[in-house]
């Protein structure tokens, strides 16, 4: 089990390749980053920090299950859930604040196999959220390795307002996902608002970003030229089920 320390260590690592300009994925304060320490608590960026720059006094050590609460409550007030993140602290003095994305991360930490998290807002992905077709587009699947990277679908979330309304959807999006394939998603999209990788290593995290990145430019560029050609579902079950890229994407994961 590794240290806090080399937790914190890792998200560094991990925001700063994110939130590098080369990636396109974060400019300014845009994206948050979170891991796992252990089963009670988590590090998430902190308020108005930017990914590239990140350091640990810009990291947040918080405890995951008051913050699980929140989401079971009925419509809370931005104060309210500014107080109850301030209170999830584990250091009190910290004199930063948690993201109010916070809400989301705590529950993305607790799907089983997910130890890190990177929200992002990728140039071409939003490109394609802020369309008319964004779900038909970023579920469907063009390539084996965005199969490999990304899964055999992603879970999407129409737009809604962020903090405890989006951690809520994030949710309900999530399970339904899970009840289609029996398994956590690699990837999320929010309507008009961004993408969010999960994976049990920073590898993970990386790659699904980077891939979906990928995919994203393909697919602009397919529309210009007469739209995409999306993988059968036949297709992308081989994928998903051949156990060379099973190999390849546990290699990847490192």
């Amino acid at each position: 089990m590794p240290t806090a320390s080399e937790v914190c260590d890792d998200l560094l690592r991990l925001s700063h390749r994110l939130g590098d300009v080369a990636a396109d994925c974060a400019i300014l304060g845009e994206g948050n980053t979170s891991a796992a320490v252990d089963d009670e608590t988590f590090y998430v960026k902190a308020s108005g920090a930017c990914l590239a720059t990140l350091t640990a006094e810009q990291v947040v050590r918080v405890r995951r299950a008051p913050v699980l609460a929140l989401l079971d409550r009925e419509t809370i007030p931005d104060d309210e859930i500014a107080a109850a993140l301030a209170a999830a602290k584990v250091d009190p003095y910290a004199p930063v604040r948690p993201s109010v994305e916070t809400l989301f991360h705590a529950y993305l930490l607790s799907l089983p196999g997910v130890r890190f998290v990177g929200h992002t807002h990728p140039t071409p992905i939003n490109a394609i959220l802020c369309s008319p077709q964004a779900e038909a587009l970023v579920r469907g699947r063009l390539f084996p390795d965005q199969i490999v990277c990304c899964g055999p679908d992603a879970a999407f979330v129409p737009y809604v307002d962020p903090g405890q309304p989006l951690a809520r959807a994030i949710r309900d999006a999530v399970e339904r996902y899970r009840e289609r394939w029996d398994e956590v998603p690699r990837t999320l999209y929010m309507q008009n608002h961004g993408f969010i990788a999960l994976g049990a290593t920073p590898a993970e995290v990386e790659s699904a970003t980077a891939m979906a990145t990928k995919a994203a430019r393909i697919l602009l560029g397919a529309a210009s030229v007469g739209g995409p050609v999306f993988l059968t579902p036949e297709h992308v079950a081989r994928i998903h089920t051949r156990p060379d890229e099973k190999y390849r994407q546990a290699r990847l994961a490192r």
